[in-house]
């Protein structure tokens, strides 16, 4: 796996790892049951480098640089754009408020997205190139998935961590 496609796993990681542990890791007993009562009990982090700037992650579940299964809860901003980009399993995503735009392909083509809101739901198989904006509202969203997951960015130059060195 490509050193990018790692990034957002191990971001996360380390993330969790920086704040103690995640509310879903906490006190769950040994059979790794996860109760999460309400939005306002996910504790969310700043994203990793190569997710835009001002993206916030909550790791609710697992752990995405490991094997097995994860829930993520991922806010980004108004007016962000995560460019087209491939993940190296399948995933879930279901918009839990806000709204996104979301197409299938290698280049964006705003004009062809279709518009998530509120409930909405994507199934990705892995590899399959794809890309999201936000407009005028931000976005809350939730991300299920298998490990280890990571983020492969179609041009390298779209990846905002580059940009940092």
């Amino acid at each position: 796996m490509r050193r990018g496609a790692l990034t957002i796993a191990t971001g996360c990681a380390l993330l969790l790892a920086a704040s103690g542990a995640s509310v879903a890791q906490e006190d769950h007993g040994a059979h790794g049951a996860v109760t999460l009562p309400d939005a306002a009990s996910a504790t969310y982090q700043p994203g990793p480098p190569n997710l835009p700037k001002g993206t916030q992650i909550s790791m609710v579940s697992g752990d995405p640089a490991k094997p097995g299964p994860f829930v993520l809860r991922i806010k980004f901003p108004a007016n962000t754009v995560i460019a087209p980009h491939t993940h190296s399993q399948a995933e879930t995503l279901t918009i839990l408020s806000g709204a996104i735009y979301h197409e299938h392909g290698p280049t964006i083509d705003k004009a062809a997205g279709q518009e998530l809101r509120t409930g909405g739901f994507v199934f990705l198989p892995k590899d399959m190139p794809h890309s999201l904006w936000t407009t005028a509202q931000p976005v809350e969203l939730q991300v299920n998935g298998s490990g280890p997951f990571g983020l492969n960015y179609i041009d390298p130059a779209d990846d905002p961590s580059r940009a940092a060195h």
